[in-house]
């Protein structure tokens, strides 16, 4: 028999996200010499014969990360897929393979089906990924996604989140901010709808904060970027919980401090716009929004002259010692502390 535990009920938004798996996972010890990295990164690292294998998995749940009176079927079938396989770039990697996992509710008909695996298999060709494999199951809760996603890289190439140095680069991908401001667009048309339901949205001033939030596209050209321009990052991590949140987790792990400056975060035009009108700062739209998907790393100091006016990323800041702490550096020179504000998905906010 069991003993009973539930005498003391630890409410699991004490702990939050990272929090709670920390606790859960701090026993376990990795049996097998083929194991190289498990839980803690962007994916799980597997060594067999030349290539280490790299695997990460993700969950959707209705009502929690998407909602199905704004996200047609179709991009929520792409955007899944994009979110797996982000972790897998963001570990300097080539995604090969997914499975797809769901639980759906008798609501769902067999075309709302199709329509959701229309965007899984575009996402699969598009990035040149096999499906090979998955489960079903029945669900009373409406609709759950699991997507697990399976890559390969050379040893040699394989990038941590616990590599960063003192004086190192703080770079990034892309732009910021702009998934978290289509959401609320998003939302906010959902309340003028609920109103008057004839209603029009006009969104043209926002497609392409929309299209981030419904369809965002993994940083696939990165590592191949990287590779051509003879860089290989000191520490990488992909932007899903706000980009605070990850300069946090690199700094966490790779035991640094950090300076991040405000004037240097990329941002477009729509998300300065678009915080006008919503009176929000955009600086910290950028920081804690989330689900960008684009790639953080730093890169040695020696390396700045190789992307040193590419377009496709961005130099935000520098890696100093610990005990320095983590700072944002703002526009008029001041320093204030970094902290992380991004997605806790056991918030009970």
């Amino acid at each position: 028999m069991f003993e009973d535990k539930n005498e003391q009920r630890t409410p699991l938004s004490e702990l939050g996200e990272f929090g709670l798996i920390q606790h859960l996972t701090s026993m376990v010890e990795l049996q097998h010499t083929s194991s190289i990295k498990g839980i803690g990164d962007d994916a799980a690292v597997l060594e067999f014969d030349k290539k280490q294998i790299l695997l990460t998995t993700d969950m959707l749940v209705e009502g929690v990360h998407f909602d199905l009176s704004y996200v047609p079927l179709k991009h929520l079938g792409y955007k899944s897929v994009m979110v797996n396989l982000s972790d897998v770039y963001a570990m300097n990697g080539n995604a090969t393979q997914i499975t797809v996992s769901i639980a759906v509710s008798n609501r769902f008909p067999l075309e709302a089906l199709e329509e959701l695996y229309e965007g899984i298999h575009l996402a699969c060709k598009k990035y040149n990924v096999d499906l090979i494999g998955g489960d079903t199951t029945s669900s009373t809760k409406g609709l759950i996604i699991s997507i697990t996603a399976i890559g390969e890289a050379d040893k040699e190439n394989v990038v941590y989140r616990n590599g960063a140095k003192p004086n190192d680069l703080l770079v990034v991908t892309g732009d910021v901010g702009a998934s978290y401001l289509g959401l609320q667009v998003l939302e906010r048309e959902k309340e003028v709808f609920k109103v008057n339901p004839n209603s029009q949205p006009d969104l043209n001033n926002y497609t392409y904060l929309i299209e981030r939030q419904l369809k965002p596209e993994a940083r696939k050209d990165i590592p191949q970027l990287l590779k051509a321009l003879e860089v290989k990052p000191t520490s990488m991590i992909d932007i899903s919980d706000g980009l605070s949140s990850e300069i946090i987790h690199i700094c966490t792990q790779s035991k640094v401090g950090c300076n991040l400056f405000e004037d240097k975060i990329p941002l477009d035009p729509q998300v300065i716009s678009t915080c006008e009108e919503f009176n929000l700062d955009s600086t910290t739209i950028a920081l804690s929004g989330g689900e960008d998907y684009e790639l953080l790393f730093t890169i040695a100091l020696d390396d700045f002259d190789k992307i040193k006016g590419n377009p496709n990323v961005t130099v935000i800041g520098h890696i100093t010692e610990e005990r320095d702490g983590k700072h944002l550096i703002t526009r008029v020179g001041q320093k204030v502390e970094l902290t992380a504000q991004g997605w806790n998905a056991l918030s009970n906010k």
